[in-house]
């Protein structure tokens, strides 16, 4: 058994995929988006047993006080907006009474250096990244006080791993801020670098442990 490190696209592990390859570290690109999440990933679980899954990626930020590419622990991940619109508000699937939408991170007790000196966030998955005045605004009213961080595939990796009965950790690296979509603003070369270099000091620790 050994450590599955997962992210969206290439782009996000660019830096390391010559040092993974050389070190024969298991590594999954899924594709963007939930779905194309859930399915590689029960694909690969579904062959093969790992200790430990570790899904990094870059992520929008709510929270401006928090330096782009900086790191990010993500201990919950939700579905976001997933259930059913009324004319009294929105009811979660939850609520409904039909699943779960809120999943939460485990590392099953064991402890780890590089992600214990990291700030803890919560994360929402969404399909539509936020982008306008009026989404940006109730997300701030609806999660006020939160350190909230949004991908497309964190929710979805967190899902399989409960499923497969699988430890997993959400590490990532802030790109941008969730505000009115502003392309000019977003550090994604910086925060792919900072993701990186803690990708490395991460592998080192788990191979020093396992």
């Amino acid at each position: 058994m050994s450590l599955l490190i997962v992210a969206a696209t290439e782009l996000e592990l660019k830096p390391s995929i010559e040092w993974l390859s050389k070190s024969r570290a298991n590594y999954l690109v899924t594709g963007v988006g939930m779905v194309a999440t859930a399915t590689a990933l029960a694909r690969t679980l579904s062959e093969n047993e790992y200790q430990l899954i570790l899904n990094v990626g870059i992520a929008g930020c709510l929270n401006q006080d928090v330096p782009l590419a900086s790191l990010a622990h993500i201990v919950q991940d939700q579905v976001y907006h997933f259930g059913a619109e009324t004319p009294g508000g929105f009811i979660s699937v939850d609520e409904l009474g039909f699943g779960t939408s809120i999943f939460q991170g485990n590392s099953q007790g064991v402890s780890y250096k590089a992600v214990s000196q990291l700030e803890e966030f919560k994360g929402i998955t969404v399909n539509k990244v936020h982008g306008t005045a009026i989404s940006v605004a109730n997300l701030k009213e609806q999660f006020a006080g939160e350190q909230i961080v949004e991908s497309m595939e964190g929710a979805a990796v967190f899902y399989a791993a409960r499923e497969f009965k699988v430890p997993a950790l959400q590490v990532r690296s802030i790109s941008n801020y969730i505000e009115v979509r502003n392309k000019e603003n977003w550090k994604i070369p910086e925060a792919i670098e900072s993701l990186n270099n803690w990708l490395l000091a991460f592998y080192k620790e788990w191979e020093a442990q396992n």
